[in-house]
C-alpha cells in the first residue's frame, strides 16, 4: 500500500498512513485490550482507518470464540464492538474511506447486506462514532464541540447510550493527579453525560437518520 496520497496532503496536513506491520506491532503491545470485546478506543487521527480496521478485526475474532455458538448473541455483542471504537479524522475523504472499510468488515463478518436492520445500525453508529473533525481542536467540520456516544449493551437486544463532549473527557486528567488539590473536584461535572437516550434495539437504531457528523 502507498504510505503517501500526495506530497502536498503530507506538506498541508502531515498526512502519512501507517503500514499495516506496525499497525499490528503497536496493537500487540496491548493485546489484551484489543481482543476484549467492550474495550474502548479512540484514534484521533484516524485516517482510513488502518488502527480502527484491525482493532475490529480483533474484537470480532473474540466475539466469535465467546458467542460464535449464538447466532443472537453474535450479532449484538458484534454490535457493541463496533460501538466501542472512535475515530476524529480532519480531511473528508479519508473519514468517508474510514467509515466504509470499518463498515465492510462488520458487514462481511455478519455476511449483512445494506437492506438489514443491523448493517444500518452499525451505519448510524459509526456516523456518530468517527467524527469529520480536528482533534487538536475538539471541534467537528461544522465548527462545534465534538461530542462522543457512550455505548453499552443492556442485554436481550438493548443498548444504551450517553452523549459526553469531548473536551470535558479530556480535561479529567488535571483531576486524577496524585496528590493533587483538585483531585476529588470536578469529576462529577466531567463524568456527568450532556445526553441521555432511551434504551434501543437494533431495529430503532436502525431508523435513526444517517446524516453525517
Amino acid at each position: 500500500m502507498s504510505l503517501v496520497k500526495s506530497k502536498q496532503r503530507v506538506a498541508d496536513h502531515g498526512e502519512v498512513f501507517t503500514p499495516p506491520w506496525m499497525v499490528e506491532a503497536m496493537l500487540d503491545l496491548v493485546k489484551d485490550e484489543t481482543e476484549r470485546i467492550d474495550a474502548r478506543f479512540l484514534e484521533p487521527a484516524c485516517g482510513s482507518g488502518n488502527f480502527i480496521v484491525q482493532i475490529l478485526r480483533r474484537k470480532l475474532a473474540a466475539v466469535e470464540r465467546k458467542y460464535g455458538k449464538s447466532d443472537f448473541e453474535r450479532r449484538h455483542y458484534a454490535l457493541l464492538g463496533l460501538m466501542c471504537i472512535y475515530g476524529i479524522e480532519l480531511l473528508a475523504d479519508n473519514i468517508a474511506e474510514c467509515r466504509a472499510n470499518v463498515l465492510e468488515v462488520f458487514a462481511d463478518y455478519l455476511q449483512l447486506d445494506e437492506a438489514d436492520d443491523l448493517y444500518r445500525a452499525a451505519l448510524y453508529v459509526l456516523l456518530q462514532n468517527l467524527v469529520h473533525g480536528d482533534a487538536l481542536t475538539m471541534r467537528d467540520h461544522h465548527g462545534q464541540a465534538i461530542t462522543f456516544a457512550e455505548w453499552g449493551y443492556l442485554g436481550k437486544g438493548k443498548y444504551q447510550r450517553r452523549d459526553f463532549r469531548f473536551d470535558a473527557l479530556t480535561g479529567a486528567s488535571k483531576f486524577s493527579e496524585e496528590g493533587s488539590l483538585f483531585a476529588d473536584l470536578g469529576k462529577h461535572e466531567i463524568f456527568t453525560p450532556v445526553t441521555i437516550h432511551p434504551p434501543m434495539t437494533v431495529g430503532e437504531l436502525a431508523a435513526l437518520p444517517k446524516d453525517s457528523i
